[in-house]
């Protein structure tokens, strides 16, 4: 017994222990599933740090060495992995080092390599790359054999690394400087006093500053793209030139005018950014496009001269938004754009009614523009159709129905969009422009979308905007990116105040990616909006790079787009419409009278007419002109005038047509009903005889 006791407890405890190393293997085996699993996230997170429309290039094994050997540039390189939970973190900080620094790019660019792909492992390890992230720097014509120079400071913020870039740029000998880089040494008051009163093709700044700072070198680099102002540096202590200029505050620019004038510009904050948006603000300094060249130029600039002795420049003021954009956008948006569909029907009949809907109840000012969309939109509802050719829309836009007080001018005057020739600005600026003013009119009358269907909705006028652009805006491709920010995060959009600032961020974020493009204007550069000039409060910095104030900006915004800040200069105004026939009825229908038309003296140019009033929310009470139909006579006799109903063509002899049938069919009925009523008695009469 003893024995046997003895033989079961061993059994026991070797299944106990087998038990227990089941246990510990199953434990590994889930730990490194779930490892694998963390790397695989982290390596797809990783992927999508960096993508092309980054403003910095992504290198592989195959193209780093041809890259950063023997360029004409100098380079920044982050050598990072994937799985780095470090160098994800830090992934937005290189991002926006990149886009600060990208106009410096003709003279030091911006790169990353993924040392985590299988096909750069070897790349890496020959680069002597042993930590994640590491900052390696190619000097400007480097050889095959140079590995680089490790950066290895302790602080990455932008500002350091930006810093980092101006020194790197600095530490070039001259015979390895980079071919577009300025130089970037602080000149004397002997060089620089005799330009002073001196004529030139260009503008030329003059930046003083300390001697430890770099905001003059930064303004350099950052003006590389531009043409038509030069900007060089000096110290404060040169003292002649101080007392020359009589500059006593610093950082402070001097301007050097083409005509021999110079004086010291006021500033609003001593900011690198401001420096630079108002040098590239000024009058013939244009951004060059990338693809320019001499000939390029030149041609460009003949076609501007060729455009301006055809179509006179309107003047116009940046602090004002100009209905005429807002009714070009819509005379292109209808009777151009949409006459590309002959068609609506099911979803893009729905989509066009909601735009409709949406621009007839927060259009600002009421007037010619806002009767139109309101009768379009009464129009649209009340027909029960699912198909509606596109002519039956143009003919109510063109309003061959005759109606009182509805127009919209069928001319493009471009104001605050005009570009510097064809093919610039022009509809796009407009729409933008237009949707601008939407959202700004839906957050200050909030209830102007009840029972529209609309009022369900979080951001309406972002929402109509995205599906219409998916549906309607010509431009395949700028839909589609559109489309793919809006997927991003316009579903975050929770109340009226994000929906402005959602647009404005975005609309600020495609002047970006296009920035020195060849839909770029060169008098009309794209660039971060407002500038400092409209609202100097909507900029700040933080650790020297530039962010936005959006408190201020939301209020900028506000007050831009509202209705106070239209200017109705250079806008169309309604025609006069013959007068009605005389009305026979001792009590006529009271009905608003157009306007009378203005001309300007010796000018063939209307004037903008005094439209009424519009109640709040844009309402326009005009009683019965919705169905008033005026009848357009031609010639003496009547016979000539048609009467269009709905828009659907019918003329006078339809209606004559329409009158004689019904004549017709009412003689017909009372026929068929004499003929069976004698017949009916005549029945009778003989049944009762034979009865009897």
């Amino acid at each position: 017994r003893t024995a046997g006791a003895a033989e079961s407890a061993d059994a026991f405890g070797y299944r106990r222990r087998n038990r227990k190393v089941q246990l510990n293997m199953l434990r590994l085996w889930f730990e490194a599933a779930a490892v694998l699993w963390l790397v695989h996230g982290c390596a797809g997170a990783a992927a999508r740090l960096y993508t092309e429309e980054d403003p910095l290039v992504i290198l592989s094994s195959s193209s780093l060495r041809s890259t950063v050997s023997n360029s004409s540039s100098a380079w920044l390189v982050q050598f990072f992995s994937s799985w780095c939970g470090h160098c994800i973190q830090y992934s937005s900080t290189w991002k926006t080092l990149a886009q600060d620094v990208k106009d410096w790019q003709q003279v030091i660019s911006v790169g990353v390599l993924d040392c985590a792909q299988e096909e750069n492992f070897d790349v890496c390890k020959e680069y002597g790359i042993k930590f994640y992230p590491t900052f390696k720097y190619f000097r400007a014509h480097s050889s095959q054999t140079d590995r680089g120079t490790t950066y290895r400071g302790a602080d990455r913020q932008v500002q350091s690394v930006r810093q980092l870039m101006v020194n790197i740029l600095q530490n070039h000998t001259r015979m390895d400087w980079p071919d577009h880089c300025p130089p970037l040494e602080p000149l004397s008051s002997v060089e620089l006093l005799p330009l002073l009163g001196q004529r030139s093709d260009h503008y030329t700044a003059i930046i003083v500053e300390d001697p430890d700072s770099y905001v003059g070198r930064e303004v350099i680099l950052d003006l590389l793209q531009f043409s038509g102002v030069e900007v060089k540096r000096a110290l404060s202590s040169e003292l002649p030139l101080l007392d020359a200029l009589k500059i006593t505050t610093l950082p402070s620019i001097y301007l050097l005018h083409p005509n021999g004038t110079h004086t010291l510009l006021h500033v609003q904050k001593r900011l690198r950014f401001f420096f630079s948006s108002l040098l590239r603000t000024l009058p013939g300094v244009q951004r060059r496009l990338k693809s320019d060249s001499s000939s390029s130029t030149v041609g460009q600039m003949g076609t501007l001269l060729g455009k301006q002795s055809t179509e006179p420049w309107r003047d116009f003021d940046q602090s004002k938004v100009y209905t005429a954009d807002l009714e070009s956008a819509l005379h292109y948006l209808l009777r151009v754009e949409l006459a590309t569909h002959n068609t609506l029907e099911g979803e893009e009949l729905k989509i066009f009614k909601d735009f409709v809907t949406l621009v007839a109840k927060l259009y600002p000012g009421g007037g010619s523009v806002v009767k139109l969309m309101e009768t379009l939109s009464d129009w649209l509802l009340s027909l029960p159709l699912q198909r509606i050719p596109y002519q039956a829309v143009l003919d109510l836009v063109d309003n061959k129905m005759r109606i009182s007080g509805v127009f919209l001018g069928a001319e493009l005057r471009w104001v605050g969009c005009q570009g510097s020739r064809a093919g610039l600005r022009g509809y796009p600026c407009s729409l933008w422009t237009l949707f601008h003013v939407l959202t700004v009119q839906h957050d200050a009358t909030p209830t102007a979308l009840d029972n529209t269907g609309l009022e369900g909705e979080a951001a309406p006028v972002l929402q109509v905007m995205r599906r219409y652009i998916r549906t309607f805006f010509g431009c395949e491709q700028c839909g589609q990116h559109f489309e793919q920010a809006a997927a991003v995060s316009m579903d975050r959009v929770q109340d009226r105040e994000q929906q402005i600032l959602w647009l404005w961020n975005q609309h600020n974020m495609v002047n970006y990616r296009l920035a020195g493009s060849l839909s770029d204007d060169p008098l009309f550069p794209k660039a971060p909006w407002p500038s400092p000039s409209l609202c100097a409060s909507c900029h700040e910095e933080k650790n020297g790079v530039h962010v936005w104030n959006q408190d201020n900006v939301l209020s900028f915004l506000q007050h831009h787009y509202s209705a106070s800040n239209l200017s109705p200069k250079y806008s169309l105004t309604p025609p006069r419409l013959p007068a009605p026939p005389p009305n026979p009825d001792p009590h006529p229908v009271q009905t608003s009278r157009p306007q009378e038309e203005e001309h300007r003296g010796g000018g063939g140019e209307r004037k903008e007419e005094q439209q009424p009033e519009p109640r709040p929310g844009h309402q326009a009470q005009w009683g019965e002109d919705r169905s008033e139909v005026v009848r357009h006579r031609e010639g003496g006799g009547g016979g000539g005038g048609g009467v269009w109903i709905l828009g659907l063509g019918f003329n006078s002899v339809d209606m004559s047509l329409c009158v004689v049938l019904y004549v017709c069919s009412c003689l017909f009925l009372m026929f068929l009903f004499f003929f069976f009523k004698v017949r009916s008695r005549r029945w009778k009469l003989r049944h009762s005889r034979l009865h009897v």
